[in-house]
């Protein structure tokens, strides 16, 4: 059963998970997806000003529409993607159909796009896995109005927002003071927050593996680092873009966005920026600990190859003895001789002795 255990240790190629590069690598935004429709959709809707507050929960998306006009601040929450509800909703709303096709495509590159009267951004929120030890991503699409901000979600069951929910109830809290613009700011922000923690969860896994790899290297070690090479290149792709999502914010000329909230919007800009540095240290210390395997794999090798040296070596002098007493000559000294025998095992042993001494005084080994 032991032995069964180790054996799938020695197969190299079931260490690397080659659907997980598929599905990293295969994207090609030039097909048409093929989204598989939510079968229910879930919409949360949060209506408030600084006085007044109001959350309701809807199965049919055509319900929100009596919030548009009613001079609050409006935060609708749709949970699942349907194309029928995407494009009722845009329409009544004003919203541009190339938003539409965005809300509804797959593996978009994260933006940003101004088109009036709204502002529409795309990107990732990230989740880590702990039992595959992946990152998780879910794309969301914001859009800012006059008054009210939409937000769309494909999984119902996870989002990063709960904080947000929370203060919201709280009478005199920020969001409930300012506009929609801010409670935009607030859902990216606390979406930026979310990546740290999922960085903080491989930067764990890569101290982990740094410290197994400097104690014992084999061939589950170089699979680690691949594997984890493998989600910086999701968390790269997925951080890196929405550097340039905010600045679109930061310079855009839009009257929804008011003077004091651009501020807000640069804070964030600087998190991504600081997001995207550790993410490329990450990427650093990977390659590190890749020079680390293959360093200690190379002195293995050396090693092995030292005391295989090392026993040839102290094994010269008896082939050397041996080859000279075993020739094929009448005469040879000490060939009769009655302790000619131990005379030549007695100097089998001695010489590797004193081969060693030698060694160990010059710190060979």
């Amino acid at each position: 059963m032991a032995t069964h255990h180790y054996l799938k240790y020695f197969n190299v190629l079931s260490l690397f998970n080659t659907k997980r590069t598929r599905d990293i690598f295969l994207v090609n935004p030039t097909a048409t997806p093929i989204r598989e429709e939510a079968e229910n959709i879930h919409v949360h809707v949060f209506d408030f000003n600084a006085t007044s507050f109001q959350e309701k929960t809807f199965s049919e998306i055509g319900d929100t529409f009596p919030f548009r006009d009613n001079n609050n601040i409006t935060w609708i929450n749709v949970d699942g993607i349907r194309k029928k509800d995407v494009e009722h909703v845009c329409t009544h709303y004003g919203i541009h159909y190339l938003i539409t096709e965005d809300i509804l495509s797959m593996g978009q590159r994260p933006k940003m796009d101004n088109l009036n009267p709204v502002l529409y951004c795309l990107l990732n929120m990230l989740y880590f896995n702990e039992k595959a030890g992946t990152v998780e991503t879910e794309q969301i699409s914001i859009v800012l109005g006059k008054q009210f901000v939409f937000s769309f979600q494909e999984d119902a069951q996870r989002d990063v927002f709960n904080p947000i929910r929370e203060k919201l109830k709280i009478t005199g809290s920020k969001l409930r003071i300012c506009g929609a613009d801010y409670l935009c700011y607030a859902l990216l922000d606390i979406i930026i927050d979310n990546y740290y923690l999922v960085m903080e969860k491989i930067g764990e896994r890569i101290e982990f593996l740094e410290d197994r790899i400097i104690r014992s290297s084999n061939k589950r070690s170089l699979a680690e680092i691949n594997a984890l090479r493998k989600e910086l290149i999701v968390l790269k792709r997925n951080v890196s873009p929405v550097r340039d999502l905010i600045n679109g914010f930061i310079k855009s000329d839009s009257e929804l966005l008011e003077d004091r909230t651009i501020k807000y919007f640069k804070d964030v800009h600087d998190h991504i920026i600081q997001a995207n540095d550790l993410a490329e240290n990450y990427r650093d210390m990977m390659i590190n600990l890749q020079d680390l395997y293959l360093s200690n794999v190379n002195l293995k090798m050396n090693e092995v190859m030292k005391v295989m040296a090392i026993v040839t070596c102290l094994l010269a002098p008896a082939t050397v003895i041996g080859g000279i007493f075993g020739m094929n000559f009448d005469k040879l000294p000490y060939m009769h001789h009655q302790y000619g025998f131990y005379i030549a095992a007695t100097s089998m042993i001695i010489i590797p002795i004193i081969m060693v001494f030698i060694f160990r005084k010059r710190g060979w080994f």
